[in-house]
């Protein structure tokens, strides 16, 4: 068997991504589909005051739990401190 050559690769790989991008697409319109109908089955019933400030503070607590989890990652990483929870003399490569 010999090597396959430029052309059949370039081939497999448009295939390949053709076929990501139709399915990615597919997930797309579903997903609009999705929030489309539960806004319309949504639009009957409006949300009173509390509902707004309970899903305001659920917003904001949520960015600043992620902000403050990857502020504390970049922290971690740039000092160090993930360096010493890796010792290579128990990460060789021999073990199984």
């Amino acid at each position: 068997m010999g090597k396959p050559d430029a052309s059949s690769r370039r081939t497999s790989v448009g295939l390949g991504l053709i076929a990501l991008l139709v399915a990615l697409f597919g997930i797309l319109i579903a997903a609009a589909w999705l929030v489309v109908r539960t806004w319309i089955a949504a639009s009957a019933s409006p949300m009173s005051t509390n509902g707004y400030i309970a899903m305001t503070l659920g917003i904001v607590l949520s960015l600043v739990v992620g902000c403050g989890l990857m502020g504390l990652v970049f922290y971690s990483s740039r000092y160090g401190y993930d360096d010493e929870a890796y010792d290579p003399r128990h990460h060789r490569a021999d073990r199984d």
